[in-house]
């Protein structure tokens, strides 16, 4: 979808493309506020155009944090780790010099093992280290241009497995815990603009159906490491009080833990999304779903 190429002026902030293809620092606005219905409209579009969007000196409430993802559309529960108390769909993303692991070490689309995964997530991190504490980010959308046509022809008819057991199990050690488990196609197409992208990430994802376990590891290695290509990511250097926003379904992203034994701690609220397709998008529901961006 065309409309969401290249820079684009905003009337109520300013968006500093970081990437030539991704990411953008948007200047200008007040996300601590209540935010007016024509703010609302032009942060949905940023979101679509960059994949993922960026903001500094925003001390942002609880409140604030949920009232910003429900202009996207309905607070997910995450499914596996306990919201703050008073808050159940803020998560506390936090680490320290007693932490064994932090969350979203490899690379990832957050909850992919969900039956509809999210549509986006909201990072604020209040406290950061001194230095280190990036976060990548990865176009699916590049990391699909990429791939020769073959490729994608082949890819366009498959699906996978995506299981959050072998994650939580090996953090918590709760093996009669039950975790999502779903099956996605590996090429989606992103409901608003209507682009195909990679959607299988090496934390959650198993295996490839109807091939058979050779040939799908051998596929999901290669697409493993092709997401990885500097070509098609954008890092993120994190200041006191900033947010980062990011499109679940266009992006993958990767917490760095490059500053133990120092502490980076802030808050995550994520966004209800669908289940993903892969076919091309009908112009109703391209219509309907662009009318909300």
């Amino acid at each position: 979808m065309s409309d969401f190429d290249g820079d684009k002026d905003y009337s109520s902030f300013t968006a500093k493309r970081v990437t030539p293809y991704l990411g953008a620092e948007l200047e200008g606005i007040d996300l601590t506020k209540p935010l007016s219905p024509a703010q609302a409209d032009e942060l949905r579009d940023a979101l679509a155009r960059f994949q993922v969007i960026f903001f500094r000196d925003q001390p942002i409430s609880h409140d604030a944090h949920k009232d910003l993802g429900r202009l996207f559309g309905p607070l997910a529960i995450h499914s596996a780790v306990a919201g703050i108390d008073g808050h159940p769909e803020i998560v506390a993303i936090h680490a320290d010099a007693d932490s064994k692991y932090v969350a979203g070490e490899g690379w990832h689309s957050d909850l992919s093992a969900d039956e509809a995964p999210p549509l986006g997530s909201i990072l604020y991190l209040h406290t950061i280290p001194e230095t280190g504490g990036d976060t990548m980010f990865s176009s699916m959308y590049k990391a699909y241009d990429a791939l020769s046509d073959r490729m994608k022809a082949y890819l366009g008819g498959l699906e996978a497995v995506h299981d959050a057991n072998p994650v939580y199990h090996a953090l918590f050690k709760d093996y009669d815990k039950r975790y999502p488990v779903a099956t996605h196609p590996v090429i989606r197409t992103h409901p608003v603009t209507g682009k195909k992208c990679i959607f299988v990430n090496s934390s959650y994802t198993t295996r490839i159906e109807g091939i058979p376990s050779e040939e799908s590891d051998a596929l999901l290695k290669f697409l493993f490491d092709h997401v990885k290509n500097p070509n098609f990511q954008v890092r993120f250097q994190w200041q006191p009080h900033s947010i980062a926003f990011w499109d679940n379904r266009a992006v993958q992203h990767l917490a760095v833990w490059d500053y133990f034994p120092e502490v980076r701690s802030g808050y995550r609220v994520t966004i209800a999304g669908d289940k993903p397709f892969s076919g091309a998008l009908q112009s109703q529901k391209l219509e309907t779903v662009a009318s909300t961006v």
